[in-house]
């Protein structure tokens, strides 16, 4: 089987990594649109054009199933991309319901985190609206995450203070469920851990994703391929070097994923 994924940039391989996991023997195609990156601030019809051209390329490139791992991508293109391909394609959405379910008997509240253009689309809006009975939900835009991780900057020096600027007008003790929303934002579990209670739950959507895939790998009931891969492209150009493929594997080793 050959599994395209794709993210605007690195954060698609915290969802790729548990795929490698779960499901080794298969053609992976991570695509990266380093070139566009960050989607969150950009206006909505641009980001949109990026997006159905980084799936058109891992279409034509022969992947039969897609993985959008970008929750940006998938909150204003994925419903369009379906009715465009008849492959698979799966989406990423913020673990709201998981997050919700998990404070339902408490007086604890859930923030979701998420990009801005995650945050202001509609379907999240809904979500939230359908699933929040006792009005737990906050939401929390973090902008500046996704610039941090494509510089692969995650010292604490840079990432504790932002987060502490962006929540002080939180009441932190307040939160059992935090949502990462992003898929570039388990990158920074650890810094989230420095900053909430050890009993505050970091809920991210990539094991729900990828058991999703895994389903649908068993519905095509396909057979292993033992000559597995991993292939990355950097807005649909390939990369060949060790150099330029270093960044991505070096994620993927701190994910404990290769």
């Amino acid at each position: 089987m050959k599994i395209g994924f794709f993210d605007s940039g690195i954060g698609g391989l915290t969802v790729l990594s548990e795929a490698l996991k779960r499901l080794p023997n298969h053609e992976y195609l991570y695509y990266a649109d380093t070139q566009h990156a960050p989607y969150g601030p950009k206006p909505k019809e641009e980001v949109r054009e990026y997006v159905f051209k980084a799936i058109e390329f891992l279409v034509n490139e022969g992947c039969q199933i897609i993985v959008i791992a970008c929750n940006t991508a998938t909150s204003i293109a994925v419903s369009e991309l379906r009715q465009k391909y008849s492959i698979p394609i799966i989406g990423m959405e913020p673990a709201v319901k998981p997050a919700i379910e998990s404070v339902e008997n408490s007086t604890k509240r859930v923030l979701v985190t998420a990009t801005p253009l995650t945050l202001k689309e509609e379907k999240l809006k809904q979500l939230i609206q359908r699933l929040d009975k006792h009005h737990q939900t906050d939401l929390l835009p973090l902008p500046d995450l996704v610039r941090f991780a494509e510089s692969y900057e995650f010292s604490d020096e840079a990432i504790l203070p932002y987060l502490k600027q962006c929540l002080q007008s939180f009441d932190i003790s307040a939160y059992g469920a935090v949502v990462l929303g992003c898929t570039h934002f388990p990158l920074f579990s650890h810094h989230f851990e420095k900053i909430f209670s050890s009993e505050v739950r970091l809920i991210d959507g990539s094991s729900g994703t990828v058991s999703h895939l895994e389903k649908l790998i068993l519905a095509q009931k396909v057979e292993p391929c033992f000559n597995a891969s991993l292939t990355f492209y950097r807005s649909s150009k390939k990369l060949e070097s060790s150099q330029e493929i270093e960044p991505f594997t070096k994620i993927l080793k701190q994910l404990k994923a290769i």
